[in-house]
């Protein structure tokens, strides 16, 4: 399939790994932010392919996995009022809130609808007069520019049943939590080429250089994902903390000028919990005061709705934060399945649990 086949080229990719390779002289942990660019490596075997020297660690790159449990929460009980209908993306339904998710509280009777786009959630709003319509707004900054047009296309036709329960959680903040961290084992990162797309990548150059760490921005097939570690393992061979672009085919420093607009028209930095790895300044986005009217916590008063993080032997903070992986749990393909999740990494499609039990790699775990 054209611009398809040609990244997913064996000979190409063979021909990267070798040059990896000859470059390698040291143990590197790299670390891709992207839950999507997890499944592509576990799914094209890269991380197997690849000389022993390169690790691989998994970041909280999932914005279904690092959602937190009072958001869930607040979800699920914005879905159990009265004449009230909570939208969401499918992938949200089964993360567990303290108590239960959302696909069991449908199952009781509340009205949980699943959209593909949060303009889903106008068209319901239009066609429901006389119910709250509130879509679960989850996602990285790829996700703001859509959820931005939903809120200014609600106050273009007034509407007045519609709000958003606003989860959007930002890159870099969360980058600069993880370079923050004493006892941080990272050395560089591949960033997510499709956040970039949106917002470029000018924001990473001033945390490359202060925390001497080089990050590149990596597409998602074998090809771009290879690319990407390469270009990252001859930065650091060579002692440089700069940010480079492997994704040029998509990305452009400055990102995507009006998208970006769109999202600082409607929102404003807010400090955010991330499940796993807690408060993170500036890490999210909320309303500004001008669209405040469309703000589910204030239109539910949701400031004592504060659901705790739940207890078990699952780790998922610690692999959200790449410290462990997935085949380090003791849950992992035993007490913890896609069947029975314990934690949201096994949850979503781009979890990282997810990706090593539908790829194989649990076969150690079991063993």
């Amino acid at each position: 399939m054209k611009y398809i086949d040609e990244y997913r080229n064996p000979a190409i990719t063979q021909q990267i790994i070798n040059e990896i390779k000859h470059t390698v002289t040291r143990t590197w942990n790299i670390m891709e932010i992207c839950g999507g660019q997890t499944h592509a490596i576990l799914r094209f075997g890269i991380d197997l392919a690849l000389s022993p020297e390169i690790n691989l660690i998994h970041g909280p790159g999932c914005p279904v996995c690092v959602t937190s449990v009072q958001k869930i929460d607040q979800a699920i009980y914005i879905a159990q009022q009265p004449n009230t209908i909570l939208c969401s993306f499918g992938d949200m339904l089964r993360v567990p809130g303290s108590q239960t998710s959302l696909l069991s509280v449908r199952g009781r009777g509340c009205s949980v609808q699943t959209v593909y786009s949060p303009l889903d959630t106008i068209r319901i709003a239009v066609q429901n007069p006389n119910k709250e319509v509130v879509f679960f707004a989850v996602g990285f900054e790829t996700t703001a520019p859509a959820n931005a047009m939903a809120v200014k296309k609600a106050k273009e036709l007034s509407l007045k049943n519609v709000s958003l329960l606003c989860a959007q959680v930002l890159v870099p903040p969360a980058m600069v939590a993880l370079l923050s961290d004493p006892y941080c084992q990272i050395h560089g990162f591949l960033s997510a080429g499709h956040v970039c797309t949106v917002m470029g990548y000018h924001e990473y150059e001033p945390i490359a250089e202060t925390y001497k760490t080089p990050i590149v921005v990596t597409g998602f097939e074998p090809v771009d994902l290879l690319l990407g570690i390469k270009k990252c393992v001859q930065l650091l061979e060579q002692g440089k903390y700069e940010v480079q672009n492997a994704y040029p085919r998509a990305v452009k420093r400055e990102g995507n000028i009006p998208a970006q607009r769109l999202i600082h028209e409607v929102f404003q930095p807010c400090d955010q919990h991330w499940r796993g790895l807690g408060v993170i300044p500036n890490s999210g986005l909320k309303l500004r005061p001008e669209y405040a009217e469309y703000d589910a916590e204030t239109k539910f008063d949701l400031s004592k709705n504060e659901g705790l993080e739940h207890v078990s032997i699952c780790i998922a903070g610690e692999i959200l934060q790449g410290k462990k992986k997935p085949i380090e749990c003791p849950a992992f393909a035993k007490q913890c399945t896609p069947e029975n999740p314990l934690g949201a990494p096994m949850v979503s499609n781009e979890g990282a649990c997810s990706a090593y039990y539908q790829y194989t790699r649990h076969n150690n775990a079991q063993q």
